[in-house]
């Protein structure tokens, strides 16, 4: 397995500020972009999406829910229940996964997002250390793990 690249890694970066600024309207302030080394921790909800083929690995999306509910409600949705909140952060993890696999090629085979909810840690699977990247977005924090390898 091979480790990322700097532009792959970068495509993720430009992913979250372009969801968000097509959303929004406003990009959202990266605040680190790291290789994890410890466990991470996560938020209340998460939406997690596998790659296989050409890459292996996951996507993990953490974000509390304040700033699920103010994205649902720009959106115009109105039922801010759990049950909608994890459909919400379930989805960004997917259009993100998707806009990996525009810019990584079809041989990026993603899996139906997984949406779990609770604190704890966000743990790598795939590599040692995972690439973080940690935001802002009107005033509310989100993590978004990057756990993958490129196939050889």
């Amino acid at each position: 397995m091979d480790a990322l690249g700097e532009q792959e890694l970068k495509l993720f970066v430009e992913s979250v500020r372009r969801y968000f600024k097509v959303v929004t309207r406003e990009e959202p302030q990266i605040t680190s972009a790291f290789l994890g080394t410890t466990e991470l921790q996560g938020h209340d909800y998460n939406g997690i999406v596998a790659f296989s083929g050409s890459y292996n690995g996951h996507v993990i999306v953490s974000m509390p829910p304040q700033l699920l509910k103010e994205l649902l409600l720009m959106q115009g949705e109105r039922d801010i229940s759990h049950g909608n909140l994890l459909d919400a952060v379930g989805e960004i993890a997917n259009t993100l996964a998707g806009n990996a696999r525009k810019s990584l090629g079809a041989g990026l085979h993603i899996s139906v997002p997984v949406r779990l909810h609770g604190g704890a840690g966000i743990q790598a699977r795939v590599r040692r250390h995972p690439y973080v990247i940690t935001l802002r977005w009107n005033h509310q924090p989100a993590v978004v793990c990057i756990d993958m390898e490129r196939r050889a």
